[in-house]
Order: C-alpha cells, then structure tokens, then sequence
C-alpha cells in the first residue's frame, strides 16, 4: 500500500485528527453546543419511536359492496389503549367497515370489531382479538403550549411505523365533523401527516400521546389536525361504557339568524344573532314542550347562545332528562320554555 493510501485509511478511520494540520472538516469548538442540542432533539425522538411505536397499529378495512360481499375498504392507523386489545382510531377509518384487521410491529395481523364509534369528534373504539399487547396510555393535552415538539406515528400510504416531527403550531381550532358538529380545541401541527395517518396518535417529547390525528388539507403543507388526548379520554369512557356518546337533544333544526339593532337593544341581549327553529320533530323535547316553528333562541340555563354550535356545545354537556330553561323570542314577546332533553339519535 503507497503513502497516499495509508494516510487515506488514517483518516477515513479517525487515527489522525485535527482540523488545522490534516485539513479535515471539523465543527469548530464553539458551534458543538449546538450539535449537542441537536442531538438531544434526536435522542428525544428516538425514544419516544421506540417507546410508542410498538403500540401503533395499522388497520386495515373492507366494506360492503352492492353484492354484500367485503371488499376493501383502506387503510389507517390506531393506538392499543390498553392491554386486553382496545384500541383508539378515527371514526373515519373504520366508518362502514364490514370487517376490520390490525397489524402490529412485530407482523402479527388481528381481526377486530368495533366497539362503538362517535362521528361527533371522528373517534372510534376497536378491540382486537388478542390480549397482553403493547399499549399506550393518553396523556394530557391541557398542558401542551405552541412551539412545543411533537411527533406523529402512523402508517401513511401503508408505510408502516413511520415517524414524523413538528411542533404545535396553534391551539384551540375547530373542525366539521362527519355528522355536521363542530368539533372544538383541535390542535394544530406541522408534523407531516399522509393518508394512512388518520387515527395514530401524537405524542410529546416525554412520550406522553397528546392527541389522535384525524385531518390534513389536500395540497397544503405543515398543516396537521389532531383530537385532543383530553377529548379523546371523555369519548372512551362513553364508548366502552355505551357503545357511544350519549348527548342531549331538543328535537329540533335550526340555523343562525342575525337580529336587528332595535330587537337587540329592546330585549337587552348582548349578542346581535339567535338559533331561528326551522322544523321540529313530532313528539320530540322541543314540541312538548311548545316551541314553534320560527321562534329565536337566544339563551339556554340563562347562557346567551347566538349559532347551532353553541346550542350543541351546551347539550353535550347538560345531563339528559333534566329539564332546562330555553330563552327564546316569538314577535315581539319574550318567553322562557322548561324542556327536558332526550338523547340525540346517532347518525348512521
């Protein structure tokens, strides 16, 4: 071997160093700091790929065809919640699924069944058929703050295990769901999501799973949606214990309508918008209880409401079958109505 090749193989191998004598592209000693930071950034994410990867699911779905025979239906990520099998998913992916399969890390493919599926906030429960699986527990989405780290698992386009990073680029949007309801505190990102994401979770740099992902915009880059891991733990209690998410309901549609100044100023509302009844459903809390046809909503349990989202944000939360005081305007009057909700029919 020549001189010129041995001092290659020495420095290939790092037996001669130093920037200055041998010519070598270093990092110069006062930039390290920041390699440093890089690398913890690196070791934070690795941990968590491998900490949570495991219990990240790809599901896979067929659907009814007009013969009654499955066919395939698309793919897309869960989160194993817990040991004997649950798992957390988008209302989405397995919406209309015939039958469903799940894939772990490891190879192993499950058949699962749904346990019960809330299109209100795109969440759904499957459980597989095994037990002693890895899981991840949901953690608290309260606490997150914009510009913090996250890291999105999933399977996009049946990649499976594929790890994305970004940071919490806002707090507090609000998304359409499939049925029509807003649903409220998403949580926006700018890690990448690809179909096949929908229904895997995000996670903070602790490991902690902050929320499930559930929507993109097509053409749009470093735009990610998730449901709150704080949403996302109400819904699961539901699921498991009712198969759904029980919400009251009046009986009623309705749609937003603007008030004039003088009607505004003559009822002392602070709104200048009411909830105006388009129809009412025979024998529902709102006709017994003798709301018509065109009357104004203005308040319920004396909160000012002013659109359809605040009506539903209310019965979500108001116990079913205690009666509640519906404020509303009917020409020139003022009247208060005692109802008592019933539970919303859930849409199929």
């Amino acid at each position: 071997m020549d001189e010129v090749a041995q001092r290659t193989l020495q420095l290939i191998s790092g037996a001669q160093g130093g920037h200055d004598d041998q010519g070598r592209c270093e990092v110069p000693a006062e930039d390290k700091s920041d390699v440093e930071l890089l690398d913890a950034y690196s070791r934070a994410v690795i941990a968590v790929a491998e900490a949570i990867g495991p219990a990240v699911v790809s599901i896979a779905i067929n659907k009814l065809s007009r013969g009654d025979e499955p066919e395939p239906g698309g793919a897309g990520s869960g989160t194993i919640i817990a040991p004997d099998g649950y798992i957390l998913t988008n209302d989405h992916v397995v919406h209309d699924a015939k039958q469903l399969s799940v894939s772990l890390t490891n190879g192993t493919t499950l058949s699962a069944n749904v346990v019960g599926t809330d299109p209100a906030t795109d969440l759904a429960v499957v459980r597989a058929d095994s037990s002693n699986l890895p899981f991840a527990a949901l953690g608290d989405s309260a606490s997150l703050r914009v510009g913090q780290l996250v890291i999105a698992i999933g399977n996009p386009f049946g990649f499976q295990s594929t790890v994305s990073t970004g940071v919490v680029s806002a707090l507090g949007r609000a998304l359409r769901s499939r049925d029509g309801r807003l649903i409220e505190n998403i949580i926006q990102h700018t890690a990448p999501l690809n179909p096949g994401n929908s229904g895997g979770p995000l996670v903070d740099s602790r490991g902690r799973i902050v929320g499930i992902n559930t929507a993109i915009i097509l053409g749009a880059q470093g735009i990610g949606f998730t449901i709150p891991s704080d949403t996302a733990k109400w819904v699961v209690s539901q699921l498991l214990a009712h198969g759904r998410v029980r919400r009251g309901s009046l009986g009623i549609s309705a749609q937003q309508r603007p008030l004039s100044r003088r009607m505004v100023r003559f009822h002392n509302l602070s709104r200048e918008f009411a909830v105006e009844v388009l129809s009412i459903v025979p024998n529902s809390p709102a006709s017994q209880g003798g709301i018509r046809k065109g009357d104004l909503i203005v308040a319920i349990d004396g909160t000012e409401v002013s659109n359809v989202d605040h009506l539903h944000r209310f019965l979500s939360e108001w116990p079913i079958g205690k009666a509640v005081k519906i404020t509303l305007l009917r020409g020139q009057e003022r009247l208060q109505i005692g109802i008592t909700p019933s539970e919303a029919r859930v849409p199929k």
